[in-house]
């Protein structure tokens, strides 16, 4: 492996910030990039405190092109990227869906024609569940063979995008290898505390709106639609530990660097557990011993009523297994809010 240094992009961002963390862990030089329009430079320190060293990092926005560049410039030894800078919540991208398309798709375009200079030109893309769609009921668990259907929402159709053009990229340059890596549902904290999920703002994603309602930041939780059709009438998602999925992000790594492996391959990384929303806020009140407030509203335009993962290809093929009970993951995202929030 001629080149070895890691480009982190979105690096202060939740699951860009445990994936330094594990390739640090694993012998890899890094460089991450952010310029913090969702995260904070906070977090920087609490990689550093994990870790015990400054890793190298860059002020920049991915979507301006002269920007990011920098990291080029003053990196001439990448070998490897592994994308995350995008924005990221289903519910913000139906209201602004311009933000949407400029932010994430421009971005992975800087990223490919700034790596065209490089050497060794591997992209490790951060990839949805978002991409199935609502799977019909043959496809669940849903395996990389699931058709992609109509995205919906903006958000979805950002990466359903994005891995297209990341295909076509791939049969126009040869030198080029990606691995498109679709997500389930990340949650939970890093074992120390350190790092973890601080959304700026009022959380679009569950787990933070529980941990900030159960610190008493937030009045009460609203649980979206209980008349859907699952056991228990909320929707069904497959919730994924951040250090496993970080891990993977390793895998996919070294993959590349040292495996004569297809110019584009998929994963999913998810646990294969469909767990529903009820399921997870009863199980949190349960590894906490924290009663949390919640109601039922109205469903959210462009959720999914269920979806979770087949993960045999990832596997098989990736070696990665994600194996972190669920009440440990609720703790440690428990953990971490009452850090931040410095409760007792």
């Amino acid at each position: 492996m001629e080149n070895k240094r890691v480009l982190v992009t979105g690096a202060t961002g939740f699951i860009g910030s445990h994936t330094i963390v594990e390739l640090v862990n694993a012998g890899y030089e890094v460089v991450g990039v952010d310029n913090f329009s969702n995260s904070s430079a906070d977090v920087l320190k609490g990689i550093k405190e994990i870790v015990g060293k400054e890793i190298p990092f860059v002020e920049a926005d991915c979507s301006n092109k002269k920007d990011f560049a920098r990291v080029f410039e003053s990196y001439t030894d990448i070998g490897a990227a592994i994308h995350f800078a995008a924005s990221k919540a289903v519910g913000e991208s139906v209201n602004k869906p311009l933000m949407y398309y400029r932010n994430n798709i421009t971005s992975l375009l800087n990223l490919l024609e700034l790596m065209q200079s490089e050497t060794s030109q591997n992209v490790v893309f951060s990839s949805s569940c978002t991409v199935y769609g609502e799977p019909s009921p043959e496809n669940l668990p849903v395996s990389e063979k699931a058709p992609v259907q109509p995205a919906t929402s903006p958000y979805g159709a950002t990466k359903q995008m994005s891995e297209t053009i990341l295909k076509d990229a791939v049969v126009a340059n040869d030198k080029l290898k990606v691995i498109a890596l679709r997500y389930f549902n990340p949650i939970g904290a890093h074992p120390s505390s350190n790092i973890g999920e601080l959304p700026l703002g009022v959380p679009q994603n569950l787990v933070p709106y529980i941990t900030q309602t159960a610190a008493g930041l937030r009045k009460e939780l609203s649980i979206f639609g209980n008349d859907y059709n699952t056991p228990d009438g909320t929707c069904i998602r497959d919730y994924i530990y951040v250090v496993d999925l970080a891990k993977a992000h390793v895998q996919a790594v070294k993959r590349m660097f040292e495996v004569d492996s297809d110019s584009f391959e998929i994963f999913n990384l998810g646990t294969g557990v469909g767990l529903s929303v009820q399921q997870l806020v009863d199980e949190f009140m349960k590894a906490t011993g924290v009663k949390i407030p919640y109601k039922y509203a109205p469903r959210r335009a462009g959720d999914i009523e269920k979806v979770w993962a087949d993960p045999k290809k990832a596997n098989e093929v990736l070696g990665w297994k994600a194996e972190t009970p669920i009440d440990q993951v609720l703790l440690s995202a428990w953990n971490w809010e009452k850090k931040v929030r410095d409760i007792k």
